[in-house]
């Protein structure tokens, strides 16, 4: 706690956090300066030279190019929604050419606040083919925590992006869906996208602390497509979900399964785990990741 009011938040640590190429710099060129401990290894001289040099390369992209070549889209908040006490839903309308998206991807998001810039990846989660761009955010840090307060339809924002590899399309014919609080991000973004296009067998399992308040409009869309079964779990109510209660609705093979999975590092974790030891194959057990590429 003491630490976390010296550096004042996410945006403090991330401005100190940036500063530590200078140090790398400075240790850098010092090295070079003094270049006694080389006089004996001339070999361990380029070899310091090649590491730093190369990581000193990478610290000055980031730091000055990177922003000039990365793709940014210009939006404004639209829409500020609270679907749940700790959940909110954004609206962004842009303002030039809108993001092109794959559904399960995320961009990183600066919002002009009453508090400044601020800056988090989210996952999409609306439709690809909407105008706006939907994202859904949970209270869990301190710069989330504050969402509903700082941020106000007309305030500006910036989208940088699409990133991340998280696609049903990878999957098998017969695929599993676990999304757990927040991580039911990705999925919405899938459920919103479909418009006729599932030809796989789903079993979508949503796991929540109270009814789930997407509940409705998942169950809505299951009408639509006969082969996707949607689990809705209470933990107050019905406890927690288990790979076992997953493994045990599907009648399917564990070998011929494909598992996605959004929600708290652990519960992915013992998940994966469990699924492994299950038969279900290790290339068929997908995970979001907030990846770059």
């Amino acid at each position: 706690r003491l630490v976390a009011r010296l550096l004042g938040g996410y945006e403090r640590w991330r401005g100190f956090h940036r500063l530590t190429g200078i140090f790398v710099a400075a240790g850098f060129f010092h090295g070079l300066l003094d270049a006694s401990a080389f006089d004996a290894a001339p070999g361990l001289r380029w070899s310091f030279v090649a590491i730093g040099g190369v990581g000193l390369a990478f610290y000055a992209y980031r730091e000055l190019l990177a922003r000039r070549f990365l793709p940014h889209h210009d939006y404004q908040v639209d829409q500020v929604k609270a679907v749940a006490p700790d959940l909110l839903e954004l609206s962004l309308a842009p303002l030039g050419k809108p993001l092109d998206f794959r559904p399960g991807q995320f961009a990183m998001i600066y919002l002009e606040t009453k508090q400044g810039w601020q800056r988090h990846p989210f996952s999409m989660s609306g439709s690809a083919r909407d105008q706006h761009l939907r994202i859904t955010v949970k209270a869990l840090g301190d710069h989330t925590t504050r969402l509903p307060d700082v941020v106000q339809p007309g305030m500006p924002a910036v989208v940088g992006g699409p990133y991340g590899r998280f696609d049903r399309h990878k999957g098998t014919e017969h695929q599993v869906w676990i999304a757990a609080g927040v991580g039911i991000t990705p999925f919405l973004s899938w459920l919103r996208s479909l418009e006729g296009d599932l030809r796989e067998s789903v079993h979508f399992f949503v796991t929540s602390a109270g009814p789930s308040p997407f509940a409705a409009e998942i169950t809505s869309i299951a009408k639509d497509y006969p082969s996707l079964t949607v689990h809705l779990v209470d933990t107050d109510v019905d406890g927690r979900l288990t790979p076992e209660q997953v493994l045990a609705a599907v009648d399917t093979p564990p070998r011929q399964l494909s598992v996605f999975m959004g929600g708290p590092d652990p519960m992915l974790r013992q998940f994966r785990r469990a699924f492994r030891s299950a038969g279900v194959r290790t290339a068929n057990i997908h995970r979001e990741y907030f990846q770059w590429r």
